[in-house]
């Protein structure tokens, strides 16, 4: 796994490099068959109650990440408050972005949130749909934009999501992840084994779980020519916990 990054968040949102363009009359997400929902939590994420010790994840303070062989983990930093906002794990022409929130004890706090993310990408021209998967429902998204020879492109995105106790933990599979299952699956398995540290202070649903560099990191910043490749990417308008990106276009 390599050494950590800080990506700036000069932007509302901020975006990570793993982002595949999808021409629109070459690309098809491949349906897939519905499976029996079962208890996604049976095999993770995991809450910190749950484990015994951090058996070697990296400690990013609300997060604790498996790594993987190949693996670069970048963490996303607010440009005025320093404060790391996300981690997105890249592997190849993939890449996950995580994010933990605070939730209700009553739990259901995802299905509240696709709700809100596919109406938010339908209202700008995209596709939502759901699929049953071992994680429970998942959200496969695409949204359009402008490519070359004013031809439709489409950058897509899938949305896992896991309710656990008093915290809500979002994921984003983007790239070649986001369309294709071979390359989703390590990156699932990163997912799986995440363990949640919620911590026993109130907070109000939906609130980001505080991030941390860990101890023994040496970040280095992206090199100018990484964040002149990022200009190119934008994140659309669809968090609904005003917080990171939910997907990202090419433009």
């Amino acid at each position: 796994m390599s050494i950590f990054k800080k990506k700036r968040d000069d932007a509302a949102g901020s975006t990570d490099d793993a982002t595949a363009d999808v021409d629109s009359e070459t690309a098809v997400l491949e349906p897939v068959e519905d499976v029996e929902p079962v208890d996604h939590r049976d095999d993770g994420p995991w809450d910190v109650s749950e484990v015994d010790g951090r058996d070697g994840r990296i400690d990013l303070g609300a997060l604790w990440l498996r790594g993987h062989p190949g693996l670069e983990l970048r963490l996303e930093v607010d440009k005025e408050s320093e404060q790391v906002t996300a981690a997105t794990a890249v592997l190849g022409e993939s890449g996950l972005h995580v994010q933990a929130f605070a939730a209700p004890r009553s739990g259901g706090l995802w299905a509240e949130i696709r709700a809100e993310i596919a109406e938010s990408i339908e209202r700008q021209g995209g596709t939502a749909e759901e699929h049953q998967s071992p994680l429970g429902t998942v959200l496969r998204t695409r949204m359009p934009s402008a490519g070359p020879d004013n031809r439709t492109v489409f950058a897509p995105a899938t949305f896992v999501g896991v309710d656990g106790p008093r915290w809500f933990l979002r994921g984003v599979l983007s790239g070649r992840a986001a369309i294709d299952e071979a390359a989703a699956a390590p990156l699932l398995d990163v997912f799986r084994a995440t363990v949640v540290v919620r911590g026993g202070d109130p907070m109000a649903p939906r609130e980001l779980l505080a991030l941390s560099l860990p101890p023994d990191a040496e970040p280095t910043e992206l090199p100018a020519d990484d964040a002149a490749e990022d200009d190119d990417v934008a994140a659309t308008d669809l968090n609904p916990f005003e917080r990171g990106p939910e997907i990202t276009e090419v433009r």
